[in-house]
């Protein structure tokens, strides 16, 4: 055969070849456009000071875990338009020092513009100029020392000033036939406050005070000053107590030492650890102080949900206000949607009109201090018939006026 014949049969047979080897070939498959991740929406980030250790650790802690229960509540809800609440948590310890270096970590290191705390009066009055100052929301729903109310344009509580509750003790004491009176005190701010406004009223209305003592937080035998004030022969004892383990206490070695007279305190020493300290050395004792009302629905149902999940109930006002605290704050950050604007945050808390675990229809007045909300008188009950449900107390009604 020729070369050019050969050559042609070759050339014929190239397309052939091209097209059997292609055959052997998987046929690609189409590539998707890259689908681009979405960014992770951060959460709106809260500080919180609350006394974790130290006098006020019991209801630091209920305050605490109150606050979580909500924040749970609020995130497993959907949050704020899909947003959720992180609370950035650093102990206040109950003082004045240590709320300042919690203040200092939460806004230096974490950023925050608003604070959820703190627990106790000094603490609160230590870190309020710097919130102040920084252009920082300090929003409390513990802490009652009357010189707040004057500590800023930032700083707002749920909890009732002393102010109110000195007045209430007054009355209340005058109006059980009360004309001498001996006092002591934990040396706290909130302590302080509450037997300065209380004796105020008292002597206001005629009444004497006759004794008065004074401890420091780290004591726990009280007898040879409560000897001191039982010398005195006073009508009744007042009890201004920072810790629940310092109030019921003294409660007990009041009793132990013959003192049968009636003995009167703010809400502390009603604490479900005072009165387990106490005993029944407490039956009988009139406290002033806020309580849930058993018609509002909504304190109740977290009652209920704050003792299933952990087991105990302690001064149950303070857990509410607590948790509403966080309530009212979902409600200011759907406002604003900005966690650093403390500006927009603080004219939402004046401008809010709340109803939740607390009381209904409550607001903040041109100082920050709540408003529309009272105090109550309960009585301890005796040991037998103290329950969980009862708190340990029966409610006596509203506070008397003269």
């Amino acid at each position: 055969m020729s070369i050019w014949r050969v050559t042609l049969v070759f050339l014929l047979l190239i397309p052939a070849l091209v097209v059997a080897a292609c055959a052997d070939e998987p046929t690609p498959t189409p590539t998707a456009a890259p689908t681009a991740t979405p960014t992770p929406v951060p959460p709106f980030k809260i500080g919180v000071m609350e006394s974790l250790t130290g006098p006020g650790e019991t209801y630091g802690t209920v305050s605490n875990q109150a606050k979580q229960l909500a924040i749970d509540e609020i995130n497993a809800a959907g949050g704020i338009d899909g947003r959720m609440i992180e609370l950035v948590v650093e102990d206040s310890k109950c003082s004045a020092q240590d709320a300042i270096t919690a203040y200092r970590k939460l806004t230096d290191v974490d950023g925050v513009k608003i604070i959820l705390g703190t627990s106790c009066s000094g603490a609160m009055l230590g870190a309020a100029p710097l919130a102040e100052a920084d252009g920082v929301v300090l929003f409390s729903g513990l802490a009652t020392n009357p010189d707040i109310a004057e500590a800023g344009d930032y700083i707002f509580r749920t909890a009732m000033s002393d102010a109110q509750l000195g007045i209430d003790t007054g009355n209340l004491l005058w109006a059980d036939g009360i004309r001498t009176l001996a006092t002591i005190t934990e040396a706290t701010d909130y302590a302080e406050g509450v037997r300065r406004s209380s004796v105020a009223r008292f002597e206001e209305l005629g009444g004497e005070v006759v004794a008065e003592e004074r401890y420091p937080s780290d004591i726990t035998d009280f007898r040879s000053q409560l000897t001191k004030l039982f010398n005195a022969d006073p009508d009744a004892l007042h009890i201004a107590a920072q810790a629940e383990f310092s109030g019921g206490t003294i409660v007990k070695q009041s009793r132990e030492l013959g003192f049968d007279g009636p003995i009167y305190s703010e809400v502390v020493p009603v604490g479900a650890t005072a009165l387990e300290v106490a005993g029944e050395a407490a039956t009988g004792l009139k406290a002033v102080t806020a309580d849930l009302d058993p018609a509002n629905r909504v304190a109740q149902r977290v009652l209920q949900d704050f003792r299933a999940r952990y087991d105990y109930v302690t001064l149950p006002w303070y857990l509410g206000s607590a948790y509403d605290d966080v309530y009212i704050t979902a409600e200011c950050l759907k406002r604003t949607g900005d966690d650093q604007d403390a500006d927009g945050f603080r004219d939402c808390l004046y401008d809010i009109t709340w109803s939740g675990a607390i009381g209904e229809n409550y607001s903040f007045d041109d100082k920050g201090e709540v408003v529309g909300l009272s105090n109550l008188v309960v009585e301890v009950l005796p040991l037998s018939e103290r329950t969980e449900e009862n708190q340990g107390y029966r409610v006596l009604g509203g506070a008397p006026t003269p």
